[in-house]
């Protein structure tokens, strides 16, 4: 990365692909951004720069290298692929780490199980300027997507004529309000809705709370 192209991403604050990092707090945290990235649409980290801007800079460049590679390899699973650059602006180190969106979702904080556990795994994605926990809906999508293609041969049931006439009068529908129109448990309700995201009849959205929407795939909010 060069001088000009930091200073842009510094000057246009953080937002989906870019986060600051004073320095670096705790492997946590920064494997929280990591993975947030990396089930998104990638990003930048940028060690040395606070909120407001202002850049800082960090004390040692390889010690925060050394601890963003422990980070990616032992508290990510799985691991993250990423890339470090390095960049003086005004005698002040800015590490800049940059994390390519991943072909193997979903990425979550290391809980040392062999198997992604949907109702535990704390997987983060990226939502404006935050890094949030991912919805049951959304991380079986990620799963469903890595290495998948549309659902070529989709048929419409009962359940997703509920959620098309449903759509018909309203801009959006949730697993809660399926559940209870279709008189479906929440989890079959998930499961038609993510199915119908896969064969490309609905659209997705996620609010900065976390919560989850479905829109119909001819109507993007």
């Amino acid at each position: 990365m060069k001088r000009k192209e930091l200073l842009k991403l510094i000057e246009e604050g953080e937002n989906l692909y870019c986060e600051f990092k004073l320095h670096f707090s705790s492997e946590e945290k920064i494997a929280k951004e990591m993975i947030a990235f990396a089930n998104t649409k990638g990003g930048y980290l940028l060690m040395g720069v606070n909120d407001d801007k202002k850049i800082i800079g960090v004390q040692s460049e390889k010690g925060e290298a050394e601890l963003i590679k422990i980070v990616a390899a032992k508290f990510c699973e799985p691991p993250i692929a990423y890339s470090l650059d390095y960049l003086n602006i005004d005698e002040k180190e800015i590490v800049v780490v940059n994390v390519k969106e991943s072909k193997n979702k979903p990425h979550r904080l290391q809980d040392y199980k062999k198997e992604l556990d949907i109702n535990k795994a704390e997987v983060y994605i990226r939502v404006n300027d935050k890094s949030i926990l991912a919805s049951k809906e959304l991380i079986r999508l990620l799963k469903a997507n890595t290495g998948a293609t549309e659902l070529k041969k989709y048929s419409i049931g009962s359940n997703e004529k509920i959620v098309f006439d449903y759509l018909a009068n309203n801009e959006t529908i949730s697993v809660k309000q399926l559940s209870h129109l279709a008189n479906l448990s929440d989890r079959r309700a998930s499961r038609t809705l993510v199915k119908m995201v896969r064969a490309g009849l609905l659209f997705i959205h996620t609010k900065e709370n976390g919560e989850e929407f479905f829109t119909n795939a001819g109507n993007q909010l």
